[in-house]
């Protein structure tokens, strides 16, 4: 339970309790992850089944904007420190982890928050307010378990090198059963497996390993891939 907390802690704005914990309670937390985006998925459905009572784009704009405002954008800087580092790294790995490091934000960094966001608000928009939406955050979030298992972490004593070993085998398959599982009820769900490899063998060519800001980055892009996988199959239908 405790590492639970430090989960939606960490990775939500939501009201937690206090609780004591060391650093391999913070580390562990990462096999909660998906529970929270649990949690993240029925804020973000609920807010855009409310919207859709005015119209669909409204309903598409709740949706984003609780996805925002539930994560605290915490994904969303990560996405910009990784495209502000690889916008002015041209091709030098220790300057584009400098980069990343920078607390402010640069201007590759504001087109890729406007970018990520505008296309999340369309795709909600095109995907609908269904309870599919519910699976998103939560299949997202089983991507860091992967890439912590399969990247190295760059940053000693960062959020990439507390996780690296925190992720267990079982951890992998019990959350693997349950993907199998969801995929029965929702297909597009099998674009997951291939959207977690493709951002890791992206972050391997691109960084060499794994950050905490990397952990960010994609799990904005496997959203952004699964709601183009839930439109895709909605048009199809």
């Amino acid at each position: 339970m405790k590492r639970l907390i430090v989960a939606f802690g960490f990775l939500t704005r939501l009201p937690m309790p206090r609780v004591d914990v060391e650093a391999e309670d913070f580390a562990a937390a990462i096999r909660c992850y998906p529970v929270v985006g649990l949690a993240i998925g029925l804020i973000v459905a609920a807010a855009g089944w409310l919207g859709t009572l005015v119209d669909p784009w409204t309903g598409a704009c709740a949706a984003l904007l609780a996805w925002i405002a539930v994560t605290g954008a915490l994904h969303l800087d990560g996405l910009a420190d990784l495209a502000d580092g690889l916008g002015a790294a041209h091709g030098d790995r220790t300057r584009l982890l400098t980069v990343m490091a920078d607390p402010h934000i640069g201007s590759f960094g504001v087109v890729a928050i406007v970018g990520q966001v505008l296309a999340k608000l369309v795709l909600l928009h095109a995907a609908g307010m269904g309870w599919t939406l519910i699976l998103v955050p939560c299949a997202a979030r089983m991507g860091p378990l992967v890439w912590a298992r399969l990247l190295p972490p760059l940053r000693p004593g960062g959020l990439g090198a507390a996780v690296a070993g925190a992720v267990r085998t079982r951890d992998l398959l019990g959350w693997g059963l349950v993907l199998a599982l969801a995929a029965v009820a929702v297909p597009a769900l099998v674009a997951l497996p291939l959207l977690t490899l493709g951002v890791a063998a992206w972050l391997r060519r691109t960084l060499g390993g794994v950050t905490g800001d990397a952990h960010g980055a994609g799990i904005e892009i496997v959203e952004t891939g699964l709601l183009v996988a839930l439109s895709v199959a909605g048009a199809l239908a």
